[in-house]
Formats: C-alpha cells, structure tokens, sequence
C-alpha cells in the first residue's frame, strides 16, 4: 500500500481512538456528576427527614416543659397559703403507705415557684425546643437557675425578664454560651430551622456535626459523605422517636397528678380562707380531721410534683459526638411512684 494511504488509515484509526476515548471520558464524566447529585439529593432527603423527627420530638418536649413550669409555678401561692398556718406539719412527716416524698422545705417550694414563673414570662415569643430544654435539664433545676443563677455578662438572672431571662438560664443549664456541644444560640438555630438552644439541651452535641448539610462535588467522596451523615441521622432520629415517647409517657401520669393537685389546691386555699375569717390566727391543731386531710394530701401532691419535675430528661453527654441519654430508668419510677401515691389518696 502507498505510504500517503497508510498514514492516512492510521491518522483515520487514531481519529477514531481519540472520539471513543472521548466518548468514555464524557461518559464517566456524566456518571460521576450523576452520582454526586445523587449523594446531595439523598443527603438532602436524609437531612429534611432529620428536620421533621426533630420538630416533632420538639413540640412534645415543649408541651412537657411548659406543663412543668406552669405546675411549678402554683408552688407559690401553696406556700403564701401554707405559712399562714402556724403549728403547721413538716413535710417529712407526710408519708402514706408506700408513698413517700424527698425532704424539702416550704422555701424551696417557694423559690421554686417564683423561677419557673419568670421563665414562663420569656416563653410567649420563644423558639422550638426552648421550653423543651427546661424539660430535658428538669423543671425545677431549670426555676432554681432562673431564680438564683448569673448571666454570662455577671447579671442575676431574675433581675431580667422575658426572652432575656429565658435564654440566660438555658445557656447557663447547658453549659455556658457555647452549651451543649459548642456553637451556643445562633449556630444552634440555624441548624435545624429555627431551633434555639434548647435542641443542644435535648439531643447534644453531635446535631452541631451536621450543620451546613451539603456534600463534595466529587462522587466517591460525596457518596461516602452522605453515607455517613445517613447513619448518624438515622440514629438521631431513633433517639428523637425514643425521647417522644418517653416524653409523651411522662407528660399524661404529670398532667393525672395535676389534675388532682388542683382540685385538692383549691380546696386547701378555701380551708385556710375560712379558718382566717373565723379566727385570727389559723392554727393547725384547730383543724377538723377533713381539713388536716385535704391539707396532707396537697402537701403529698406538692411533694410528688416537686420530686416529677427534678427529673431531668435527658442527661447531658459530655462528648460533644456523642447523643445525650435518655433518663429512662427516671422517668419510670417516677411515674410508678406518682400511681402509688394517687392510690394512696384516693383509697384515704
């Protein structure tokens, strides 16, 4: 064959190697951005999944909070009314059968009351999962921080008020400004739509990990990126599903003591009323069998709610990659113990 003609079947074979080698390239090319959009399309997904158990688990733990805070807060006024009596019984004295309640006294419940009344205040424009957090530290540590706590600027937190006086006593239960896994208020509400601080109190510092949601434009590294996220969400949410049930649990055997609690406080409100109108001193040894036992029996409730609303939630985990636990075993006795004691009351 001529040279001029081989040289041209070869240039005409490495023409045509060059397009398919470019045909391949263009190829892979397209399977690798395909793959990366897959990877952010599934993380994205995985993430709005994430976002959707959270808020639910959320407004289950905000429910309890403020559940909590408004039965801590009648606390003050069963005090006023309590230390009118004089000759009054001590709250260790009041035990019925297997129904017992932790010693503490009139001016704990007191202190009590005032707290939980001043975070209530900063609760009306407050976001997801605040309330939720003062559930998960617990009611009642939660009104003592409110009551007696510091600012991170050096100010008593009860000298505040409103949103003020709120977010003061939830970076101070979780930690300080940077609580609960770091980043403090305003990288806790961007990570999941609006949820401030109280989602650090509740889940812990491994949400912070999946701030930002997005993966590599490279695909294996952006299909091992989602895949990764992929787990730690799924457990999240497992825990998220754990933690509404548990809070879901908790807040009917609360909300059956309450219920009780506020027929027998406002019986007890009308003893002492009517004992202060025919006397001008109200003395407990002048009571008839009916008013000691209304009297006892909100006393027995007041220590029982007391007791349900210092159990914290959840326990803080101090490693910022790990989940907080649940405080299941908690949460179980003291719902037994609330059953036991609504017996007691009701059989006297």
């Amino acid at each position: 064959m001529p040279l001029p003609f081989i040289i041209g079947a070869i240039a005409a074979g490495a023409a045509a190697a060059g397009v398919g080698s470019g045909i391949h390239g263009a190829v892979k090319m397209k399977e690798a951005n395909d793959t990366a959009k897959a990877a952010q399309r599934r993380n994205d997904e995985n993430v709005a999944k994430l976002e959707s158990n959270n808020k639910k688990t959320m407004q289950v733990m905000d429910v309890l909070g403020k559940k909590e805070l408004e039965i801590i807060s009648t606390f003050e006024k069963f005090s006023d009314f309590f230390e009118k009596i004089h000759n009054r019984p001590s709250f260790k004295d009041i035990n019925k059968g297997d129904a017992k309640i932790s010693k503490f006294t009139p001016n704990d419940i007191k202190d009590a009351g005032v707290g939980a009344s001043v975070l209530l205040g900063g609760l009306g424009g407050a976001g997801l999962g605040t309330a939720g957090g003062f559930a998960a530290a617990g009611g009642i540590p939660a009104a003592f921080v409110a009551l007696g706590g510091t600012a991170s600027t050096g100010t008593a937190i009860a000298s505040l008020s409103g949103a003020a006086a709120t977010n003061a006593t939830l970076a101070a239960l979780g930690g300080g400004t940077l609580a609960a896994g770091g980043g403090g208020v305003a990288l806790g509400t961007a990570v999941l739509g609006g949820a401030t601080l109280g989602v650090g109190l509740l889940i812990g510092g491994i949400i912070f990990n999946l701030a930002g949601s997005s993966v590599s434009d490279k695909a294996d590294r952006a299909w091992n990126q989602m895949r990764e996220n992929e787990e730690k969400i799924n457990l999240i949410c497992e825990y998220l599903g754990n933690l509404k049930t548990i809070a879901n649990d908790f807040y009917t055997a609360l909300s059956e003591v309450d219920d009780v609690y506020e027929g027998y406080l406002n019986r007890f409100v009308t003893v002492v009323d009517y004992r202060a109108s025919i006397s001008k001193k109200v003395d407990w040894n002048d009571f008839n069998q009916e008013e000691k036992l209304i009297t006892e029996n909100t006393m027995l409730l007041v220590g029982l709610l007391y007791e349900m609303c210092k159990v914290q939630i959840v326990e803080k985990s101090d490693d910022k990659n790990k989940l907080n636990e649940i405080n299941e075993a908690d949460v179980k006795k003291q719902i037994k113990n609330a059953e036991k004691v609504l017996q007691e009351i009701q059989a006297a």
